[in-house]
């Protein structure tokens, strides 16, 4: 049995003061946006709530999914590494960057100094798709998250990640352990197209084609299961979780956290969901319980 917890979005607060000088060009909207709503959505005491519960979980691993900046100013990535060692280690924590984390060009070099140590293969190579390997799990990390112009969300993975990480299906299928995919933008979302995966379709073919045997994924804020064509009649669920940070008064889902326990071998998958997010009191209770996968 291996147990895997899943957060996204934390979107960490306070916003560490920027200077003038970082307000140019989108960061500016972003800034505007974030005293103006943002900062009301995302509380810190939500977020150490669903951490606390997790921590009383012990699972064997923590995926995060993106969005653990918020306008990714270079304060805000010393101040997500901090977050990440309390969270767990880079051994038992994996990272995979969401637009928010991405939202500038120079943020890309940001993410990989101070969190690179949580986005890489085993052997602590950068770049995407890593793989890292867990007993029987293969945890397998995307980014699709690109610079885009003022009031755009979109991710991109492009053709070089899809190539390779249809290779490195392939090559997990013949090893025969449980594939789960790792990605902040949904291949399935009800948000605008300014918001999307824009290649969305090419995923969902490659996965069609290649399989894989779950897939976590954060973005719209929501807590989500569609079901994605896999080979011969297969389904593969693509699950979402709320932002992490998501105070209970808002107007999307509260913040929440779900457990994955994986059991069984190649053939006879097992795989429980147990959901746990903030009711209106502030407590983190159980929500739902059922077999995703067996």
């Amino acid at each position: 049995m291996f147990t895997l917890a899943h957060i996204s979005d934390p979107h960490l607060s306070p916003l560490p003061a920027p200077r003038w000088s970082e307000l140019i060009g989108k960061r500016i909207t972003g800034y505007i946006n974030w005293q103006r709503k943002r900062r009301f959505i995302h509380d810190p005491a939500a977020l150490a709530a669903i951490v606390a519960a997790i921590k009383v979980q012990s699972p064997d691993h923590i995926a995060v999914t993106g969005d653990i900046a918020n306008i990714a100013l270079a304060a805000e990535f010393r101040q997500g590494r901090d977050w990440l060692e309390r969270l767990g280690s880079t051994q038992d924590v994996t990272v995979v960057p969401g637009n928010h984390d991405i939202y500038v060009r120079e943020a890309i070099g940001f993410a990989g100094r101070q969190w690179g140590a949580y986005m890489s293969d085993d052997d602590g190579v950068a770049g995407f798709p890593f793989v890292r390997r867990r007993g029987n799990i293969a945890l397998v990390g995307l980014s699709t998250g690109v610079p885009t112009a003022p009031l755009l969300a979109t991710g991109w993975l492009g053709a070089k990640q899809l190539a390779e990480f249809t290779a490195v299906l392939n090559k997990l299928k013949s090893e025969n352990v449980f594939r789960v995919v790792l990605i902040h933008h949904p291949p399935i979302s009800q948000a605008g197209r300014q918001k999307r995966l824009l290649d969305a379709p090419v995923l969902k073919r490659v996965i069609a084609a290649h399989g894989a045997d779950l897939l976590l994924h954060g973005h719209d804020h929501l807590h989500m299961i569609n079901w994605l064509e896999g080979p011969n009649g297969t389904r593969v669920p693509a699950v979402g979780v709320p932002s992490a940070s998501a105070a209970p008064s808002g107007d999307k889902d509260a913040g929440a956290y779900n457990i994955y326990r994986i059991d069984g071998a190649p053939g006879a998958w097992r795989c429980e969901l147990i959901s746990h997010g903030l009711a209106s009191s502030g407590e983190v209770v159980q929500q739902n319980r059922f077999m995703l996968i067996g």
